[in-house]
C-alpha cells in the first residue's frame, strides 16, 4: 500500500525567457480563473448589497474539483485515488458548511453585507490554502494565500479610492497646466 502523502506535485522548471509564455499561462489558467471569480464575487456582493450564496458554494465545489484534478495524475492506484476524493469531499463540505453558517440570518444581522462577501472569500482562501498544504501543492497554497491577501488589498483600495481619484485629478491638472503649448514656443 502506498502512503497518500508520498507524492509531490511535479513543477516544471520555467525558462527565464519563457516565464510568461502561452504554455505557462495555460497551465495556470484554472488558478487564475478561480482567483478572478472569487474577486468578482466580493465585488458583486459589495455593489449589489446582498451576498450570492450559491455562487460561493459553486466556487468551493469548483476548488474541490480543481484540487482533485491537480492531484489525480500523481495517484498510483485506486485506493489512493479513493482516499484523495473522500478527503477532498470532506474538506470542501466543511468549508461549505462554514460558509452557510456565515450566511445564516442571525449572523447576517450582526454583520454588514459587504463584510459577508469578504468573510466568505476568507473562508474560501483558508480552505484553499489548507487543501494546498494537505495536497502538498505549492500552486494551490499560493492561490489560497492570494485570496486571503486580496481581502486587505480590496478594503484598502475601497478606503483609498477617493484619495487615489483626487491624486489622479491633481496629476492630470498639473500635466495640463505645465504641458508645453505650441503657441507659447512661437511667442518666445
Amino acid at each position: 500500500m502506498t502512503d497518500p502523502t508520498d507524492f509531490t506535485e511535479p513543477e516544471p522548471e520555467p525558462h527565464p525567457d519563457k516565464f510568461f509564455s502561452f504554455g505557462a499561462v495555460l497551465r495556470n489558467l484554472p488558478y487564475l480563473a478561480v482567483l478572478a471569480l472569487a474577486i468578482f464575487g466580493v465585488a458583486y456582493s459589495n455593489f449589489s448589497g446582498h451576498p450570492i450564496n450559491g455562487y460561493w458554494e459553486f466556487l468551493a465545489i469548483a476548488m474541490g474539483l480543481l484540487c482533485i484534478f491537480v492531484r489525480w495524475p500523481n495517484t498510483p492506484d485506486r485506493e489512493t485515488r479513493l482516499h484523495l476524493v473522500w478527503t477532498q469531499v470532506a474538506h470542501w463540505v466543511a468549508v461549505i458548511v462554514a460558509m452557510n453558517l456565515v450566511l445564516l440570518q442571525g449572523f447576517q444581522q450582526m454583520m454588514p453585507v459587504q463584510a459577508a462577501g469578504l468573510v466568505l472569500m476568507l473562508l474560501l482562501g483558508l480552505g484553499t490554502f489548507l487543501a494546498g498544504i494537505s495536497l502538498m501543492s505549492l500552486r494551490i497554497c499560493f492561490l489560497g494565500l492570494a485570496m486571503a491577501l486580496s481581502i486587505p488589498a480590496m478594503t484598502w483600495l475601497k478606503q483609498a479610492s477617493l484619495l487615489l481619484l483626487l491624486a489622479g485629478v491633481a496629476i492630470a491638472g498639473l500635466a495640463v497646466a505645465f504641458w508645453p503649448r505650441g503657441k507659447d514656443k512661437d511667442a518666445a
